[in-house]
C-alpha cells in the first residue's frame, strides 16, 4: 500500500487487531432472531447490578471531565489489592497499559521486547507500532512457556518480557514458583509483565500469581481488567500494578481522560459488589468442568484451563474441519472462536456461558459431529 501523504511505512502495512464477532452482524447475517456469543470471554452473568447502578447514576455528569488521573478509582484498586495508590495505573482497558508500556519503556531501535508464541496480539501490534524489536518464542507443545529459550531471546537490551497467565487461547496457568524463577533469571533492567486478565478465574490464585509477591520482585507488573469476571468489556477498563516510579512515568504521558466517567464509576462500585463476584466464579467453574467433561465425551480432546473458556480439538475423523464447525454454528445462531489467527487452525476456543448456553452448544455440537 502507498499513500500521498505523510504516513509512517509501518503503518501501511500495518494489520489490525481481529476482535470476535458480533451478535448483530451475525444475526442480520443470517437473519436470526436471537444470537448467543460464545467467543470472546465476556462474563456469562453480565455486568455487576451495583455497576449498571453507578452508571445510571453518572448519566448526569456526562458533560463533565472525569477527574484527571482517576485517583479514587486507583485507591479502590489499591485496597482492593492491598498495595499502594500510587502503584496503580488505570486505562482504557488493560490494552492502553500495555500500549503505555511499549511506548514508554523500549527506546527503538536499541531495545526489545519478548513474548511467547501465540499471544495476545497486542504485545505484537503495539511493538510493531513503536518500532520496537519483537522477539516471540514458541510455547512447548504442551503450550506450557519455554522459559529456557526466553531466557536465551533476552538480553541486556530486552526492556519488556509479557506473558499471559492463565494464557489466551491455551488456558494454561503455571505454578507462581515457575514464575518466580523466570522472573529472577532476567537480564537486570528487564521488566517482567504478567498479563493477568483472567487470572479470577483460577482455583487458587495465591499459587498462581506473584501479586502477593510483588515487593520481591522489583521487575514486576501485573496487568489485570473489568472486562471479564466484572463484566464490564464494553466499558474499557483495566489497571496495571507496578513500582511506582514506573507507574510514575506512565501516568505522565498518558492521555488525559482516556477513562471515562461511566467506566470509573461502574469500576468502584464492581469492586464492591462481592455478591456478584462469586456468582460469576461459581458459574464459570461449573460451567467449565460442565463443558469439558461434555467435549471429551462427544471426542474431542480438550486441554486443561484456568480461565472462562476452554481450547479444543474435534475428534479424528470428524466429518467438520474446526473451521467448517464454525461456519455451521454461526448458521444456528451460536459463536465460537475458531484459532488460525493464532497459528492453531487444528484448534477452537469456547467461553464458559450460562448452563442454558453450555447445553445449547454441546447440544449443537453433537449434532453436527453425528450428521
Amino acid at each position: 500500500m502507498t499513500s500521498p501523504y505523510p504516513i509512517r511505512p509501518s503503518v501501511l502495512d500495518f494489520a489490525p487487531y481481529s476482535p470476535g464477532l458480533s451478535i448483530d452482524e451475525i444475526r442480520r447475517r443470517f437473519n436470526l432472531e436471537s444470537v448467543v456469543k460464545m467467543a470472546s470471554n465476556e462474563n456469562p452473568l453480565g455486568a455487576s447490578p451495583l455497576a449498571r447502578e453507578a452508571v445510571c447514576r453518572a448519566a448526569a455528569s456526562l458533560f463533565r471531565y472525569a477527574q484527571s488521573g482517576n485517583p479514587r478509582l486507583a485507591e479502590a484498586v489499591a485496597a482492593h489489592h492491598k498495595v499502594p495508590a500510587g502503584c496503580i495505573v488505570t486505562g482504557n482497558g488493560s490494552d492502553e497499559v500495555i500500549d503505555l508500556l511499549v511506548r514508554v519503556c523500549p527506546t527503538p531501535g536499541r531495545h526489545n521486547v519478548v513474548t511467547a508464541d501465540p499471544s495476545f496480539s497486542i504485545y505484537r501490534l503495539q511493538s510493531k507500532l513503536c518500532g520496537v524489536e519483537l522477539r516471540q518464542v514458541p510455547l512447548k507443545d504442551d503450550f506450557s512457556f519455554d522459559y529456557a529459550a526466553m531466557l536465551k531471546a533476552a538480553d541486556a537490551d530486552t526492556a519488556l518480557v509479557f506473558l499471559t497467565t492463565p494464557d489466551n487461547p491455551t488456558g494454561y496457568c503455571p505454578p507462581a514458583a515457575e514464575i518466580a524463577a523466570f522472573a529472577r533469571a532476567l537480564p537486570s533492567g528487564c521488566l517482567l509483565v504478567m498479563d493477568e486478565a483472567y487470572m479470577d478465574f483460577c482455583d487458587d490464585e495465591s499459587q498462581h500469581s506473584l501479586l502477593s509477591r510483588r515487593e520481591e520482585f522489583p521487575n514486576l507488573v501485573v496487568l489485570r481488567t473489568f472486562s471479564k469476571s466484572f463484566g464490564m468489556a464494553g466499558l474499557r477498563l483495566g489497571y496495571g500494578i507496578m513500582p511506582e516510579p514506573l507507574a510514575a512515568a506512565l501516568c505522565r504521558v498518558r492521555l488525559p481522560f482516556s477513562v471515562n466517567i461511566l467506566a470509573e464509576e461502574a469500576g468502584i462500585a464492581a469492586l464492591r459488589d462481592s455478591a456478584f463476584r462469586l456468582a460469576t466464579l461459581e458459574c464459570v467453574r461449573a460451567g467449565r468442568e460442565f463443558l469439558g467433561r461434555e467435549l471429551s465425551a462427544l471426542g474431542c480432546r480438550v486441554w486443561p484451563s484456568m480461565a472462562n473458556f476452554l481450547m479444543f480439538s474435534l475428534p479424528e475423523g470428524a466429518r467438520h474441519t474446526p473451521r467448517s464447525l464454525f461456519e455451521a454454528l454461526l448458521a444456528k445462531g451460536l459463536i465460537i472462536r475458531p484459532l488460525a489467527s493464532y497459528g492453531l487452525g487444528n484448534h477452537l476456543r469456547v467461553s464458559i456461558g450460562t448452563a442454558e448456553e453450555n447445553g445449547l452448544f454441546i447440544n449443537l455440537l453433537r449434532d453436527e459431529l453425528a450428521a
